[in-house]
């Protein structure tokens, strides 16, 4: 049986771009049809390519990643998943960053020492980045919080004529839906910015 050569990528959200782990999956000659691409976080191996590329793999079949982040950034998985390939589905990996993560070479007990210590090395290191870098996502929303800064989706501007629909709403001359088809807005905001309103004008009196 012919042995076929597959390549697999990740990027952690759909705004990241994969081309260049493609490109070097390309220059290594991965046929296009042959590599698998996820877009998805590398915290475990739940992903959908991920797992249509273990179910095509065949004994003596070769699989590329360009680093071994890409694979993924939780140190036990990395090790589970690893294993599983290597020794279940009996497939060569190489990891085209670190020439060392190469099992098609070093099948001896030194080689495939050396080649284990590596991967735990790697392995942890990366699940430690990704570790660190939830710190300090936490730590830069935190301070940016204290600031003021507002996070997430930009706030939309009330419509110019609200205060005016909110008196009449107030006062019961028009209806909430009413309020809220003149705000152009769902029921369910107008109720809230109301809200919003009404806290403010308790607070501004107290």
């Amino acid at each position: 049986m012919k042995i076929k050569v597959y390549g697999y990528a990740r990027v952690s959200t759909v705004e990241q771009n994969e081309d260049r782990q493609i490109a070097a999956l390309r220059e290594i000659g991965v046929a296009e049809t042959n590599i698998y691409l996820d877009k998805v976080s590398g915290k475990d191996f739940d992903r959908p390519m991920y797992r249509r590329l273990t179910e095509t793999l065949r004994p003596g079949d070769l699989v590329y990643v360009k680093s071994i982040d890409r694979l993924g950034r939780n140190y036990r998985e990395i090790n589970d998943q690893w294993r599983i390939l290597t020794k279940e589905k009996q497939v060569d990996i190489v990891i085209m960053d670190m020439p060392v993560l190469d099992t098609r070479i070093g099948k001896d007990l030194l080689g495939t020492f050396i080649a284990d210590l590596v991967l735990q090395v790697l392995s942890f290191v990366a699940e430690n980045e990704r570790v660190n870098i939830r710190q300090r996502q936490r730590e830069g929303i935190a301070m940016a919080r204290k600031r003021g800064v507002h996070l997430g989706r930009p706030l939309k501007k009330l419509p110019a004529k609200f205060s005016q629909i909110y008196d009449k709403w107030w006062t019961r001359q028009i209806s909430s839906r009413e309020a809220a088809r003149l705000c152009r807005m769902p029921l369910s905001t107008f109720y809230r910015k109301a809200k919003e309103r009404t806290l403010t004008f308790d607070t501004q009196l107290s």
